[in-house]
């Protein structure tokens, strides 16, 4: 089953968390109970895993108002924008 990650407050939330147990859309926690501060890094590379297979190497995650939405190009799109800055710049100074 493909993970809805537009579905919550974060897209590492679609994915349960291999470190702590927790479930998709409920945040991690610390081995004492608490909440953790940041979503495990286990969890953050599953999530990325998933996205790539679900939606290819290029594609990324990113904020829709609120929400978030995934661009299949996003990676490509992003990489070919700072190249070309990085040659305009270089051409004006």
């Amino acid at each position: 089953m493909q993970p809805d990650f537009t579905a919550y407050k974060h897209p590492v939330l679609a994915v349960a968390c291999p470190d702590c147990k927790r479930t998709a859309g409920v945040w991690c926690i610390r081995p004492s109970g608490h909440k953790a501060a940041e979503l495990h890094k286990s969890r953050r590379i599953a999530a990325d895993c998933l996205v790539v297979a679900f939606h290819g190497p290029d594609a990324s995650i990113q904020r829709d108002g609120d929400g978030w939405v995934i661009d299949p190009a996003g990676r490509v799109e992003r990489n070919r924008l700072e190249a070309a800055t990085k040659v305009q710049g270089e051409l004006f100074t």
